[in-house]
C-alpha cells in the first residue's frame, strides 16, 4: 500500500458516519489495519462485537472512499501534515486518552510531543488581571524553560492572549481548531494564526468544510486538555467552555491550576469555584507552578535570570499590616488573627485570598495561615 493509500483508509475511517472516536479504536484493534476495515465482508464485519448492522453499511458505502478522497486531495493539495492515531508523531499524551482522535490535520512546524505542554484556557472577555498574568506567566516560563509547547483554542479573550504572549517570548504555540484548517475562526485572528504556523502551529481532527458549530467546541476542548501535561484556567465566570476543558482535564488525571480572583469578579467566580471545589490547584506565581509540576530542578539547569519573586508585589495597606503580623508567627488562626487586628473575620478572608496570590501567606488546615 502507498503513502497516499494509506492516507486514504486513515481519512477514510473518520468519514464513516455513525463511527466515533471509540468504535474507530475498536475496529482497528480487531480488524488490525485501516485497509482492512474497508475490505472486510459483511460476515467477518457482522462477527465483530457491538458492530450494528447499519454500521456495517455505512461501512461498505462507496460514499465513504469518495468523501475521503476529496479530503485527500484538500490535505496534498495545502501541504497538511496528518497524524494517525497509532503512529509516532501522534501527540502521545493524547493518545493516552480513551476518546482521542483517530486522525488529526496539522499545519505547522513544532513537535506535537514536546517535553513541556501547557495548555493556557480561559473566558472570551478577558479582563487586564487576566491579560496581564498571560504575559508575566509566559515570559517567566519563556526564561526557565524556553522549548514548553504553549496549548490553546484561538478564540477571543485568554486563548489570543496566551498565543500572542508566547510568540512574543518566542515560545512555540498550538491553537487547536473547532473546525476545518480550510478557514480559521474568528477570522480576526487570522494573522496570528498565520504566525503561529510559523513557530507552532494550528491542529484539528475535524475535515475541511466542517463550520464551528457549537458542539465542535466542546470536542475541541478535550483535545487541549489531552494535549498537555497541565491546564490552567486564567478567568472564567461560574459557566463556560473553560469548565468543562478542566473537567476533562481532571478525568484524564492532567494536573489542573486556576488563576483566584475576588469574590466580587465575575470572570474569577469560575475559578475561585475550581479552587474550592479542589478541582485545580491555587495558582500563586511561576515558580509555584513550576514547583508543582516538579519543573523547578530542570528550569534551574537553565541560564539563569534575574529572579522575580512573585507575580504580584504591590501590598496595600490592609494587605502589609497583616503581613506584618505574621512576621513574628509560625501560623495563627484566622478567629484569633481577627481579634489581635480587630477586623472581622468575613473581611480577612477576603484579604488573605489576595495575599495567597500574591505568594505572600499560606492557607494550612485548620483555617490556619502564615507567611509564605
Amino acid at each position: 500500500m502507498n503513502v497516499e493509500d494509506k492516507f486514504l483508509y486513515q481519512i477514510a475511517l473518520t468519514q464513516i458516519r455513525g463511527v466515533g472516536d471509540i468504535t474507530a479504536r475498536n475496529l482497528l484493534q480487531v480488524v488490525g489495519d485501516e485497509e482492512e476495515i474497508f475490505k472486510s465482508s459483511r460476515k467477518s464485519l457482522s462477527s465483530i462485537q457491538g458492530i450494528a448492522s447499519k454500521t456495517i453499511d455505512e461501512i461498505l458505502n462507496p460514499e465513504v472512499l469518495r468523501r475521503a478522497e476529496k479530503e485527500l486531495s484538500f490535505v496534498i493539495n495545502n501541504k497538511i501534515t496528518t497524524y494517525f492515531i497509532s503512529e509516532e508523531g501522534y501527540p502521545k499524551r493524547l493518545r493516552d486518552c480513551s476518546d482521542a482522535p483517530v486522525l488529526l490535520y496539522f499545519k505547522g512546524n513544532t513537535n506535537l510531543n514536546a517535553e513541556k505542554i501547557i495548555s493556557i484556557v480561559g473566558t472570551r472577555k478577558s479582563t487586564a488581571y487576566g491579560n496581564s498574568f498571560c504575559d508575566t506567566f509566559l515570559q517567566e516560563i519563556a526564561s526557565a524553560l524556553p522549548d514548553t509547547l504553549i496549548v490553546s483554542g484561538l478564540a477571543y479573550g485568554i486563548d489570543i492572549q496566551a498565543h500572542r504572549f508566547a510568540l512574543k517570548y518566542g515560545l512555540p504555540t498550538i491553537g487547536v481548531m473547532a473546525h476545518g484548517l480550510d478557514r480559521i475562526y474568528p477570522s480576526a485572528h487570522r494573522q496570528t494564526a498565520k504566525e503561529m504556523v510559523g513557530n507552532g502551529g494550528i491542529i484539528t481532527e475535524f475535515p475541511s468544510e466542517t463550520e464551528p458549530d457549537r458542539f465542535n467546541f466542546v470536542r475541541r476542548n478535550r483535545i487541549v486538555a489531552g494535549m498537555a501535561d497541565a491546564v490552567i484556567v486564567v478567568e472564567s465566570d461560574d459557566k463556560g467552555g473553560s469548565l468543562i476543558t478542566a473537567e476533562i482535564a481532571n478525568s484524564y488525571c492532567k494536573d489542573v491550576f486556576a488563576l483566584p480572583g475576588k469574590a466580587t469578579d465575575k470572570y474569577s467566580k469560575g475559578c475561585n469555584k475550581l479552587i474550592a471545589s479542589h478541582k485545580a490547584d491555587l495558582l500563586l506565581s511561576t515558580e509555584y507552578f513550576l514547583e508543582q509540576m516538579g519543573w523547578d530542578s530542570v528550569s534551574s539547569k537553565k541560564t539563569k535570570q534575574p529572579r522575580q519573586q512573585e507575580l504580584f508585589v504591590e501590598l496595600t495597606s490592609e494587605e502589609s499590616i497583616i503581613v506584618d503580623q505574621l512576621k513574628n508567627q509560625e501560623a495563627i488562626h484566622i478567629d484569633q488573627l481577627a481579634r489581635e487586628l480587630s477586623t472581622p473575620t468575613y473581611q480577612l478572608f477576603s484579604t488573605l485570598l489576595e495575599l495567597e496570590m500574591k505568594g505572600m501567606v499560606k492557607n494550612l488546615p485548620g483555617n490556619l495561615y502564615s507567611l509564605n
